[in-house]
């Protein structure tokens, strides 16, 4: 019987040296990602319609062919109840009192945030019982209300929910809405090291609601906004000069201004995931995290003390002295950036940074390669060619490193 001849198109190919029995299929296929980033006031008003906005595809699907109503579970980060402790019961009403909204199918879960979420593995076997206990499907959703860390950890749980459910973000701090969550990532820690287990899982939808700003401690005000320095510093230089002008309306929480800040760093930050060429970041440029290879090993050495974006201020101030000392950015850029950075109220400098190991060296120096382990392949760091201007490196120079830290020394001193 003759062997049926493989169709062009299928043709499987030879490579290097390998014998003639060994062939090579290539599969090859494109997903296109699509998902809305809401910006509103006070999502859960009973008038305000941008919750429904953000899930109205599926309601919509679902009254066309008569296919049962989507359900719906809750999960609220425990810190946001200090400012808004009925947002719950806000909630249930809100589902409650709209027919163009999934079915709630039981009331709010309330779980704690911040580090400690991320740190106890076993909450997410919770949240896991809680989705599949729900009867909560592909088609249906998982809502989550809170700070990043929060939505990192409900995001683990729902993107390993059945393969990955429908998440709907609301964040309520500047550094959950400005940055991580718009993005496209969950994890946990382990170990005491930063996001060691999670995916990369888009949302269905991100609501940023301004009103949970209003109630925010002093501390997760600021810390929110050195992830706006930071993406203005590698990719628009021109709002960086809009944070210098507006230094102290920023300062003061000057709710216009935050509500650009947030804007426009969260458009910046979409924009490098859409057109950035690696958005589930296969290689090994990360130019999103300028200034973290320090930050999550200060984070850790300080037990979490210093917040995600303290850690971050310190670790841009760290780089852009270290990119004038490696001859990349004019002489002054330095101190421009550490002045903007201390107007908005962060501190440049935690002793941390003094400690040393066994060997004499600065335990923060331990976090290159533990960010080049998490990265795998050749380390690579962003630092600055010019405000607005990343430019990617594949070493760094330790004594440069101490230097630099010296230099944020010499400034807290003064």
């Amino acid at each position: 019987m003759p062997i049926p001849t493989t169709h062009p198109a299928d043709a499987a190919t030879r490579t290097g040296d390998l014998p003639d029995t060994v062939r090579i299929h290539r599969q090859r296929f494109t997903v296109a990602f699509d998902y809305a980033v809401v910006f509103t006031r006070g999502a859960f008003d009973p008038a305000n319609g941008a919750l429904a906005t953000a899930m109205g595809a599926a309601m919509g699907a679902a009254i066309q062919d008569g296919t049962p109503r989507p359900r719906c579970v809750v999960f609220v980060d425990l810190g946001v109840l200090s400012g808004h402790p009925g947002l719950p019961a806000a909630i249930s009403a809100h589902f409650a009192g709209r027919g163009d909204l999934p079915a709630l199918v039981r009331e709010p879960v309330v779980l704690p945030g911040g580090e400690a979420v991320k740190n106890d593995p076993a909450l997410i076997g919770q949240m896991h019982d809680v989705i599949l206990g729900a009867g909560i499907d592909r088609h249906s959703y998982v809502l989550a209300v809170g700070g990043g860390a929060f939505l990192d950890a409900v995001g683990l749980a729902a993107s390993t929910a059945h393969r990955g459910v429908r998440l709907v973000r609301v964040p309520t701090t500047v550094l959950a809405q400005n940055d991580s969550g718009v993005g496209v990532k969950s994890a946990i820690n382990r170990n005491g090291a930063k996001n060691q287990i999670g995916t990369f899982a888009p949302p269905w939808a991100v609501v940023n609601d301004s009103a949970f700003l209003d109630t925010l401690p002093p501390r997760d005000r600021l810390a929110g906004m050195a992830e706006a320095v930071k993406v203005a510093l590698i990719r628009d230089g021109a709002f960086f000069e809009w944070l210098e002008r507006s230094a102290d309306a920023l300062a003061l929480f000057e709710i216009p201004a935050v509500e650009y800040l947030i804007r426009r760093c969260a458009e910046l930050h979409m924009r490098q995931i859409a057109e950035g060429g690696d958005p589930f970041e296969q290689g090994s440029a990360r130019p999103l995290d300028f200034g973290h290879w320090s930050a999550h090993k200060l984070e850790a050495i300080t037990r979490n003390h210093l917040r995600h974006g303290e850690a971050v201020a310190i670790g841009i101030a760290l780089d852009t002295r270290y990119s004038v000392l490696a001859g990349l950015l004019p002489e002054g850029e330095d101190l421009r950036v550490a002045v903007l950075l201390e107007h908005l109220g962060f501190r440049l400098w935690h002793p941390a940074l003094a400690r040393r190991g066994e060997d004499g060296r600065p335990l923060v120096l331990a976090g290159l390669e533990e960010f080049r382990e998490h990265l795998g392949g050749r380390l690579t760091i962003t630092l600055l060619a010019g405000i607005g201007r990343g430019v990617e490196v594949n070493a760094m120079d330790p004594a440069l490193v101490e230097r630099a830290i010296g230099w944020l020394a010499l400034r807290e001193q003064s």
